[in-house]
């Protein structure tokens, strides 16, 4: 589930564009899990992307500039009371030269645990060095609201590579795995795989299950899969590591289908998500953290 101001092949030319030109933008991607608390609650993570060609970057010294920004998080309830607010202050690293085509974005990941119910996500950026530009904020509305008993799958989360396992701990370690974000689901010139993480619940321990994978484009193109899967975890999450080749698939936004199906071929839980797929231009490097 993502929130965005710009459709994803915007996005592209958002980061291939001049600085100067480019206007204030944020990508916010949302993505839904269980938790294993008490009680029917969630966690919500919240992927905030700020491309760098929309700051303004301003003198430090000799050959070194640098911009800043505020990125406002707001999580209402449904009765408009907050659950969540947080402002997070960005400060892309010193470039020496403001003219180069693409700079590098700024993200960071936020894992607030709610309740199940309805709730409004705000988000809202600032550039600091440009007073003078209207903020440019987003607005969705986000529900929690999984299946109580019925086998569901999470919402799944895009990835710049494939995820790799580890036994480390951060905000962008899930389920044992190293997940390394592609904002807005965009891929770039170059990306020739999919790659994706979502997560498995209350799907019965024990019995043989597969996963079917179906991309198809708003034009009609398409590719299926199919792959094993882990056996499943009796009152844990079974994490899903999943890939498709994007070689063959032309340039398109498209849909992203997971499911997961038992030994005779029942679909016990299904998930989709959006992407987009460009080769004109480069994604800019890994995204910087904020510090």
């Amino acid at each position: 589930m993502r929130v965005r101001l710009l459709s994803s092949f915007f996005l592209f030319w958002l980061w291939a564009s001049a600085a100067s030109a480019a206007a204030p933008q944020l990508v916010l991607d949302v993505a839904r899990f269980r938790t294993l608390a008490a009680g029917n609650t969630y966690e919500v993570e919240l992927y905030a992307t700020v491309p760098g060609n929309g700051l303004t970057y301003v003198k430090r010294a000799q050959g070194s500039y640098q911009a800043a920004a505020v990125v406002t998080l707001h999580i209402l309830k449904a009765d408009g009371k907050p659950a969540y607010s947080e402002a997070i202050t960005l400060k892309p690293p010193v470039i020496s030269d403001t003219s180069i085509a693409i700079k590098n974005p700024q993200s960071f990941l936020k894992r607030i645990t709610l309740p199940a119910g309805q709730y409004t996500l705000r988000g809202e950026l600032r550039d600091m060095y440009r007073k003078s530009a209207a903020p440019a904020k987003v607005e969705q509305s986000l529900a929690l609201d999984f299946p109580a008993a019925a086998p569901a799958l999470s919402d799944v989360v895009f990835l710049a590579k494939a995820a790799s396992t580890t036994t480390e701990q951060s905000n962008f370690i899930r389920g044992g795995h190293l997940l390394s974000r592609t904002p807005g689901g965009a891929y770039a010139r170059a990306s020739d795989q999919l790659f994706f993480y979502l997560e498995m619940y209350q799907v019965p321990a024990g019995q043989p299950l597969k996963l079917h994978y179906h991309i198809e484009s708003e034009d009609g193109a398409a590719a299926d899969a199919d792959a094993a899967i882990a056996q499943a975890k009796s009152g844990r999450p079974t994490p899903v590591v999943g890939e498709l080749p994007l070689g063959p698939l032309p340039p398109d936004n498209y849909t992203l289908t997971v499911e997961v199906r038992n030994a005779a071929g029942k679909v016990l839980a299904t998930r989709k998500a959006k992407l987009s797929r460009g080769t004109q231009d480069y994604a800019p490097e890994a995204a910087s953290l904020p510090r």
